[in-house]
């Protein structure tokens, strides 16, 4: 990526697109009108007004001057407050993305000021000289600094350095976020750099311009202007963008022309657009461009013949590609396109803000549509895809922590999609998407984890923990059988990754990492785990197992044994537990394999993924009442067990007598006032206990004798 500059001379003030406020020398700022007609003047400080700038919504102004002010001003220019006063000049000011917030500089100092009276200020030393210039993204909420000791430096929002250059030659005059936060420019003495939001540097050019005093982007993020110290004002474009997928690398040349490049056969088109490009994704076989005005759908399969729509806004800020569909976000709300340019669903949530969304905060799959709320960043919007409604009972899912960057997984059923997301304390969660009434269980699976990815064509999960590069082979083992989660991992030391790697792709069995001044590290994985995916997809269970034999590999009978459960093969788990030397466990399967009753293998099976309630309701829904009452039993949920006996009045007598036989062993005497009422004049005969259990089981083994004999009556008929 580079930038192309053009310089122009101009005899007096200017500004770049429809800026709405001029500074002066002394003590005014002008509000000016598209036409460039002078509305209002206003005396806002008792020296040179040295920066001014407009919250989010256009709705509050920011003055900060050689009197050490910083003041907040209407949209008219009436003054709501002066919200610091200091001993020196104010050189910077930005807003924070909420508008809630305002930055400004203090000599070496950044100051993070809330609007609300008695809330407290966040202060750091920022630079080793005067800073000059400060700015505050709203997309990625990420924040710039610059200053005399030559420096430019990236910091989070509450004051942790996340990047700080190497000494220029020269101050550095000017920062500036791109609109999408995507990029930055940096501005200094015969100096004009473009650079990534990490902080390393795209491209770096010499124009003899003097100092850049200040910068500003178009609102497409595809150009930007800078005020020169020479008098003149310098143009720069953004170039030679690059994506890659599978064999192919595509490359914006110039402003409207893109060159593809088929590594495999070193073919090469040439892909011309009537208007600049403003966005492009290239992801599942196509490449998505869109311009200033029309969308242009590719397949790579055939670059000669592009699907065109119009746009109904002309300035599209994020592109994401799912396998089926793509979806559009521009100034405008969310679009979700087939790639036959259909417009599929535009799903809305309350106070929906499309500027602020990137791709850490919106998610895509076939069926599914994530976006994390910014009003209450512990929300997370999910919407089906094809309908654009709010999925299953339309409520949110709710975090207890803000949440930083979610994903959802690609391939398999809607009502098994899972959404992974890391939290504010770098904890990873994942969680089901489908949600009816009851509270949905959010599990952490990694802790410490800076950035993840899903696997274009299974459902494997990547992330960077600490130190430690790590794949989730199969991530839901989480949901069936949490212990051995640990066994379904693949760790790899990622110490020479550097500070703050970012995973760029996760196709096929191939990882692409971006290190932190910007150069490609590519992780190669083994290709077994995406067949043993397909394979389980498929039900091909005798595969998959011949698969595991052939590897022999602990990783893959893991991965196959959580599968087999999770799809109710217990035969095949019972392979894959023995593999793995999980004995307890074998046993178990085999005791459930010999339930009598399809209902009561079912319940176990649950149990055995730890889902007690919804062991006990299939029970209870199926009228195996003592059976349930047997569960809460062996889990020792006495006051469970007790709460249903006495409710279906039925043994009563056989909880009071295993508790009884449960406190004999440890040497205790009963204390629970409800088991020493309904022990009262009762003596534990465990004869008749034991008679009326065979008896329980005897009816299970006729009821499941007379289902299947009237299922092969219903098979006949057909």
């Amino acid at each position: 990526m580079c930038l192309l500059c053009c310089l122009e001379y101009l005899s007096e003030a200017s500004s770049f697109g429809c800026q709405q406020i001029s500074h002066t020398a002394r003590w005014k700022f002008h509000l000016i009108s598209k036409v460039g007609r002078v509305e209002k003047s206003v005396e806002a400080h008792s020296g040179a007004v040295l920066a001014g700038r407009w919250n989010s919504e256009g709705t509050a102004l920011a003055t900060v001057g050689e009197d050490g002010q910083v003041k907040i001003w209407s949209k008219s220019g009436m003054l709501r407050s002066t919200l610091a006063q200091q001993g020196t000049p104010v050189y910077s000011v930005a807003w924070g993305p909420d508008s809630e917030k305002v930055l400004y500089t203090s000599g070496k100092q950044l100051i993070i000021k809330p609007l609300q009276p008695n809330v407290k200020l966040l202060q750091w030393k920022a630079h080793d000289g005067l800073i000059l210039k400060t700015d505050w993204n709203s997309v990625n909420e990420l924040i710039l600094s610059a200053g005399e000791d030559c420096k430019y430096k990236v910091w989070d929002s509450y004051g942790h350095l996340l990047y700080s250059s190497q000494p220029h030659e020269y101050p550095i005059t000017s920062v500036a976020w791109s609109g999408d936060g995507e990029l930055f420019a940096v501005g200094s003495f015969h100096t004009l750099r473009l650079c990534d939001k990490t902080g390393w540097s795209y491209a770096l050019e010499k124009p003899n311009t003097g100092s850049i005093f200040n910068i500003a982007w178009s609102v497409d993020g595809t150009q930007l202007a800078g005020a020169c110290g020479n008098g003149h004002v310098i143009f720069a474009h953004v170039v030679e963008q690059r994506w890659e997928w599978k064999n192919f690398e595509i490359t914006l040349i110039k402003r409207r022309t893109m060159q593809v490049h088929n590594v495999i056969n070193d073919a090469v088109d040439l892909l011309e657009f009537r208007d600049r490009v403003i966005k492009a994704s290239l992801n599942y076989g196509h490449l998505v461009v869109s311009t200033s005005l029309q969308c242009y759908v590719f397949s790579t399969n055939n670059w000669n013949t592009p699907l065109i729509f119009d746009l109904k806004e002309g300035t599209v800020t994020l592109i994401l590609q799912a396998e089926r569909h793509f979806l559009l976000v521009d100034g405008g709300g969310l679009y979700l396109y087939s790639y036959e340019g259909r417009l599929i669903s535009s799903p809305k949530f309350p106070g929906m803000r499309t500027d602020i969304l990137n791709a850490q905060t919106v998610s895509l799959s076939n069926d599914t549509l994530a976006v994390k709320d910014k009003a209450d960043e512990k929300v997370i919007y999910i919407f089906d895809a094809i309908s654009g409604k709010p999925l299953g009972d339309g409520k949110s899912l709710t975090h207890k922590t803000e949440i930083v960057e979610i994903a959802l997984d690609q391939k398999g059923l809607t009502n098994e999609r899972k959404i992974a997301f890391i939290d504010k304390n770098r904890d990873l969660y994942i969680t089901s998407v489908k949600r009816f009434g009851k509270e949905q269980k959010i599990v952490k699976i990694g802790t410490m984890v800076q950035t993840l990815a899903w696997n274009d064509t299974s459902n494997l999960l990547c992330g960077i923990q600490d130190t430690h590069f790590t794949v989730w082979y199969y991530p839901n083992t989480v949901y069936v059988d949490k212990d051995l989660l640990t066994k379904t991992l693949y760790e790899k030391d990622a110490s020479d990754f550097s500070k703050n790697p970012q995973i760029v792709h996760f196709v096929g069995n191939q990882i692409t990492i971006r290190r932190a001044d910007g150069s490609l590290i590519h992780i190669n994985i083994s290709p077994y785990p995406v067949i043993l995916h397909e394979y389980v997809s498929s039900s091909k269970w005798e595969d998959a197992v011949r698969l595991c034999r052939f590897v022999k590999d602990q990783t893959m009978w893991a991965c196959l044994a959580a599968m087999a459960v999770a799809n109710k093969d217990m035969a095949t788990a019972e392979i894959a537990y023995a593999s793995i030397g999980e004995i307890d466990k074998v046993q178990y399967i085999n005791f459930i394999k010999d339930l009598p009753s399809k209902e009561s293998r079912m319940a176990h099976i649950l149990l055995f993924s730890g889902n007690t309630q919804e062991a006990e309701t299939l029970l209870l829904q199926t009228g195996l009442i003592y059976q349930a009452i047997q569960v809460n039993i062996n889990l020792y949920n006495w006051d469970r067990a007790l709460e249903l006996a006495v409710k279906h009045k039925t043994h009563v007598d056989t909880v009071l007598a295993y508790r009884q036989k449960f406190l004999e062993d440890f040497g205790k005497k009963e204390t629970n006032k409800r088991f020493l009422q309904y022990a009262e004049g009762l003596e534990v005969d465990w004869n008749k206990i034991k008679a009326k259990i065979e008896m329980e089981i005897a009816k299970e083994r006729e009821r499941a004798a007379a289902s299947a004999t009237v299922r092969a009556s219903v098979t006949v008929q057909q």
